[in-house]
């Protein structure tokens, strides 16, 4: 009850407390970040492992969190455990500094695309109005997120936070239109969506 609770200021970005004499309006503008495990055991889907738990388990844990409240969380990404090969590998990854510089440049293209709309200023604020103008996809990418619609039965919500995503995946390229490796990228970042993932 206290995670559906979070519904709202999630999608509205403010939260409202009514009493018996007045409702008082507060702003809630905030990143989500959540973790839970795959199932009771937390075994579910483990490489090497073997998850203990009923699918009856599995499922009723999962449902602890709702579809409504799911379908507001723009990336749902499973993390499994790293084989102790990739652990060791001494292949130096891509520094922190470099990442953090192409995320300031991505942050500063939104900011000035959105200068003349007050109160946006990311692409997670975009309107369908603004999603419409800034974050169309072309015939290939619509036909992409069609059959991932259909596949997934994924809502109007989930559509409307693919394009976001796919949007800001593009800013982070530099690239201007959103292509359809954009599309298939934030997509695959809507794993709770997929039936598998407790299946």
């Amino acid at each position: 009850s206290v995670l559906e609770v979070l519904r709202q200021p999630l999608e509205d970005r403010h939260i409202t407390v009514s009493r018996a004499r007045y409702t008082v309006d507060y702003p809630a503008g905030f990143m989500l970040v959540a973790s839970m495990n795959p199932c009771p055991c937390g075994y579910h889907n483990h490489p090497t492992r073997p998850c203990v738990c009923t699918p009856g388990q599995v499922q009723r844990y999962l449902s602890r969190i709702s579809g409504p409240l799911l379908d507001r969380i723009d990336m749902q990404v499973e993390i499994t455990p790293l084989p102790f090969e990739k652990m060791s590998d001494a292949r130096p990854s891509e520094p922190s500094a470099v990442i953090r510089e192409r995320v300031v440049c991505a942050r500063q293209l939104q900011e000035e695309r959105f200068a003349a709309h007050p109160g946006i200023h990311c692409n997670a604020r975009m309107t369908s109005r603004l999603l419409a103008r800034y974050a169309r996809p072309d015939e290939a990418g619509l036909r992409l997120l069609q059959t991932a619609m259909e596949r997934l039965s994924l809502s109007a919500r989930a559509y409307d936070r693919i394009l976001k995503v796919a949007r800001t995946i593009a800013d982070l390229e530099g690239s201007p239109s959103i292509l359809p490796s954009h599309l298939a990228e934030a997509i695959g970042y809507r794993g709770l969506d997929r039936a598998g993932w407790a299946g």
